[in-house]
């Protein structure tokens, strides 16, 4: 039977270099021989990722903070059956653009909604799984959505109002906070070869090194 493999998330609010340092995560653990599969929530999967696109579309502004939250978990519900959970029981490592933590964050402070409905939801869809390492990307909002702006016009939760993301901000600080030994929090305002030397630090620990 193979051992099972690592699950690593990558969290943080807009603009804070996700899918850049995914690229550099992907190739620092591919160089070393990891069997990698590199991922992403909401998506995934077909249905996860049609998920995906009703809730980035900006003509549901104004969607039901609960609908919001259980069409994330129905995407995560298909995206950990169809994908993660084959792959790591497999013995690949599984690389994730965002997991559970973001809807502690997004939902559960941003919207306001608080802890209790999100965990419920967290036990029945993903029973005891929790990532080995999640690598926490952390800026300023503000300079966040500076970020963003230079890049494309933006999306539903994009388009939310400062306030938002800083409570975004608050929820992931908190959620490293109740767990670092899971979380390695990282200076995303640093210079990019900072940002990056810091991620694998973390990942080292994790591999060993």
């Amino acid at each position: 039977m193979a051992q099972r493999g690592k699950f690593i998330t990558l969290e943080g609010g807009e603009g804070v270099g996700k899918t850049t340092n995914l690229a550099f995560i992907r190739q620092w653990l591919e160089a070393r021989g990891t069997d990698l599969m590199l991922t992403r929530e909401p998506g995934g999967t077909p249905l996860s990722e049609a998920l995906r696109s009703l809730l980035l579309d900006n003509a549901y502004k104004g969607m039901d903070s609960t609908a919001e939250l259980l069409m994330v978990f129905a995407a995560r519900a298909e995206h950990l059956n169809k994908r993660i959970l084959p792959a790591l029981d497999a013995g690949q490592w599984v690389l994730c653009d965002r997991f559970t933590d973001a809807s502690y964050a997004y939902q559960g402070h941003g919207r306001r909604m608080g802890r209790q409905r999100i965990a419920v939801l967290e036990k029945l869809v993903q029973g005891d799984l929790r990532p080995d390492l999640t690598l926490l990307l952390d800026v300023d909002p503000q300079t966040g959505l500076q970020r963003v702006d230079a890049r494309a016009a933006r999306d539903r939760f994009e388009n939310e109002q400062l306030s938002f993301f800083q409570r975004v901000r608050e929820g992931y600080l908190a959620r490293a906070q109740a767990e670092p030994e899971r979380f390695a929090v990282i200076d995303a305002a640093q210079p990019l070869a900072a940002v990056q030397k810091d991620i694998a630090a973390a990942l080292e620990g994790l591999c060993g090194e």
